[in-house]
C-alpha cells in the first residue's frame, strides 16, 4: 500500500493518541532511547500534549494503519523543563516551536517519511507565528554497550534539514530504561530559524 502522511490538529488529535502511545513504547525501546514505556504514563503525557493550543501530530498511515507519527507544539505550551534551557540561551519562547517525538516503524524508514514529518511540523510552526524550531536528541557515548553495530545516527539527516546542535544547551530527564530502573539522560537541543 501507499503510505500517506498528513497533519492532525484540534479535536482529531485524541483519535490518534492510542496509536502514538504504542509507537512510542515500541520505537523508543530501541537504542538510543532504551525506554521501558508505560501505557498509563503515555496516556497522561500525550493527553497533556494534545491539549496544547497549536499542537499537531503528523501521522503516517499504511492504508488505515498508523505506522509512524511526529509531534510539535508551541514551546510556550510545554513543561518548564523543556522551555528553560532555550530561554536561558536567549530564545524567544513565544516564537519557538518544539518538535517532540518522531517515531516510525523500522520497515518504513528510508522512504522520505521523516522529511514529510519535518515539512508538516515546520508548516504548522509558521502558521502559529513561530520563527524558530527546536528539538532534543538523547546523547549516548560512542562506545555505549547497547549501541547496535549497524546504528546510524540521524545527525546527517538533521543537518540536511538545516538544524544544528545548540552548543552547550542541553536538558536532563529521567526515564525507566530496559536495563531496569530510572536513569538520568542528557539531551542535546537542535534548532533552526524558520
Amino acid at each position: 500500500m501507499t503510505v500517506t502522511v498528513a497533519p492532525v490538529t484540534g479535536g482529531a488529535l485524541a483519535d490518534v493518541l492510542p496509536a502514538l502511545a504504542r509507537l512510542r513504547i515500541t520505537v523508543f525501546r530501541d537504542f538510543p532511547y532504551l525506554y521501558d514505556g508505560d501505557p498509563a504514563y503515555e496516556a497522561a503525557y500525550l493527553a497533556d500534549f494534545a491539549a496544547a493550543a497549536g499542537a499537531v501530530i503528523v501521522v503516517a498511515r499504511d492504508g488505515s494503519e498508523i505506522v509512524g507519527a511526529a509531534t510539535a507544539a508551541p514551546l510556550a505550551t510545554q513543561d518548564k523543563a523543556w522551555r528553560a534551557p532555550l530561554a536561558a540561551a536567549g530564545f524567544d519562547i513565544a516564537r519557538t516551536f518544539y518538535f517532540g517525538e518522531s517515531v516510525l516503524r523500522g520497515e518504513y524508514r528510508g522512504r522520505g517519511i521523516g522529511h514529510a514529518f519535518f515539512d508538516h511540523r515546520e508548516a504548522q510552526a509558521r502558521t502559529c507565528g513561530a520563527t524558530a524550531a527546536a528539538f532534543c536528541s538523547v546523547i549516548r557515548a560512542a562506545d555505549h554497550p547497547a549501541r547496535p553495530a549497524d546504528h546510524r545516527p540521524l545527525d546527517p539527516f538533521w543537518h540536511g534539514r538545516g538544524y544544528a546542535p545548540l552548543a552547550g544547551v542541553t536538558a536532563w530527564f529521567d526515564w525507566k530504561t530496559v536495563r531496569g530502573g530510572e536513569e538520568r539522560h542528557e539531551l542535546q537541543y537542535w534548532t533552526r530559524q524558520l
